[in-house]
């Protein structure tokens, strides 16, 4: 046996007796969460030195607040003018939804592309495209607003496919059993990647120049794609090292379905079912607190709060590593309560989803409402948003439950519309907070309280844990359902009965 041969029997030997692949998949898709978000993410916290004045310097209406808290603005006292910039709080609430304009488009062609030819490089050339954009931030920046703008909204474009790819891989690879614990693992990167990027920024923005940010995660992003090829696939069947009994296993608890060819899309059912519908408005109210939260918490906590940089950015992400925590422990205790029947699951996506949505709402309106009390306010914004990891296995698996054999498209529907509120809320802040007092932030708050609360009140009137009638191909369709043997990897052209496609053949 050669060198060669002997290194690649023992790799398959190592990971099919040690890590069930289904696992890496949890791993490596929780990095790109969170590598995601921090891209994403870790200009919130950079803007804020970026900008040296977020007040114009040439507006003359400044409004003084009355209730400011005592303390100093500090600002890094930058040596090199090209690193500042006379930005206003619109400018910078331009600069800020930029990201999600894109974000929104790319949702839906990155489902379809996920279900056509796969999740792995739909997902992966996303991510390697947003980071070779972040490396490119500090150039734009420098370039003026507008080419800020645009590399922003580039970015979105590669990001607006992580999700759709996501769910179409989760389902190839995850059992009904599991999806709330490897969902909750998988979609609560975000969390880590926020809880990363703003810690990571606080103390590097304490000692070096703010490019250093972009360049970090940008490297990173990278480093994660070439990891990502060589570890995942898009599916079982296609996967060389999965060992035979976790193949059997997947065929046997996810119905033995590989992929659908040229899969037509029911459209019209789609657009007339409430349950969908209802989950896309949870969506929307979710992601508006949530976006309200990591795209300008930052600013709050430095110019009303008055706290330091590295203060500033270890309080950011405080809440969002609370909320990891609870996202885990609630996927698990969802899967517990799953398998020992103590409720449906329509019941447990409610229950947990009315968790999600009421913590957090009432977290942030009563820390607008603690006034200059800096551990009260940190408190509160820290446990309201715990309660949000309650999201991860109810509202965001939802797709899931309604279609798995439609999960990449139904996912960019549903996070796709539900980004639209990353492009509102920070150019909503902008205008609402144009002075950064106290009172215009409270008001921010309340209209975040009121979505949320609305937003949940409809999910739970009409949405659903149940499996809807259009998952089901159409007759034509089932003639090219392709369905794969778990042991010989065989693949054959199915016509049978529905009972009959959930076969292994």
């Amino acid at each position: 046996m050669s060198d060669d041969e002997s290194t690649s029997s023992w790799k398959k030997t190592f990971m099919r007796v040690c890590i069930p692949q289904r696992y890496v998949l949890g791993i490596m898709g929780f990095l790109a969460v969170a590598n995601a978000y921090a891209m994403r993410g870790c200009l919130s916290l950079a803007i804020t030195e970026m900008v040296v004045n977020p007040k114009s310097k040439h507006n003359a209406l400044i409004v003084e607040d009355p209730d400011a808290c005592p303390g100093v603005l500090e600002y890094k006292n930058h040596t090199d003018p090209n690193n500042e910039f006379d930005w206003d709080e619109q400018t910078q609430g331009y600069i800020l939804s930029a990201f999600y304009w894109g974000y929104v488009i790319t949702h839906l062609p990155g489902g379809l592309l996920a279900q056509r030819f796969g999740g792995k490089q739909t997902l992966g050339l996303g991510i390697l495209s947003t980071a070779l954009l972040t490396l490119a931030t500090p150039f734009a920046a420098r370039a003026g607003a507008n080419w800020m703008i645009a590399v922003r909204l580039l970015e979105g474009l590669g990001e607006g496919t992580t999700f759709p790819a996501l769910n179409q891989l989760l389902a190839q690879w995850v059992p009904p059993l599991e999806r709330g614990r490897l969902g909750s693992l998988v979609f609560a990167g975000n969390q880590i990647g926020i809880v990363v990027s703003s810690t990571l920024s606080g103390v590097l923005l304490e000692y070096y120049d703010w490019p250093v940010i972009f360049y970090l995660f940008g490297t990173l992003g990278v480093l994660w794609y070439v990891l990502w090829l060589f570890l995942c696939y898009n599916d079982p069947a296609s996967h060389p090292y999965i060992s035979e009994k976790e193949k059997d296993y997947l065929a046997e608890t996810l119905g033995g379905i590989k992929r659908k060819e040229h899969l037509r899309v029911p459209w019209m059912a789609m657009a007339t079912s409430l349950p969908l519908w209802a989950l896309i408005v949870g969506q929307i109210g979710h992601d508006w607190g949530l976006f309200t939260i990591q795209t300008d918490l930052p600013k709050y906590m430095k110019s009303v709060m008055k706290f330091s940089i590295v203060q500033n950015g270890i309080l950011s992400s405080l809440p969002f590593l609370v909320m990891w925590f609870t996202a885990l422990g609630s996927g698990v205790l969802s899967d517990y309560l799953l398998k020992k029947k103590v409720w449906t699951v329509n019941t447990a996506r409610k229950a947990f989803t009315t968790v999600a949505s009421v913590g957090p709402a009432l977290g942030v309106i009563l820390a607008s409402y603690a006034g200059c009390n800096k551990v009260a306010a940190a408190t509160l914004f820290t446990v309201g948003m715990a309660f949000m990891g309650f999201f991860y296995p109810s509202l965001k698996v939802n797709a899931l439950d309604l279609s798995p054999n439609y999960a990449g498209t139904l996912m960019a529907l549903v996070n796709g519309i539900g980004a639209i509120s990353g492009i509102i809320t920070p150019t909503l802040i902008g205008y609402l907070t144009p002075n950064q007092t106290m009172m215009e932030w409270r008001k921010v708050f309340w209209v975040s309280f009121v979505v949320i609360i609305a937003t949940n009140i409809v999910y739970v009137i009409i949405g659903s844990g149940e499996v809807q009638p259009w998952n089901e191909p159409l007759a034509k369709d089932k003639e090219e359902t392709v369905t794969w043997n778990a042991k010989s990897d065989t693949v054959e052209k199915s016509k049978e009965k529905k009972d009959e496609e959930n076969k292994i053949h």
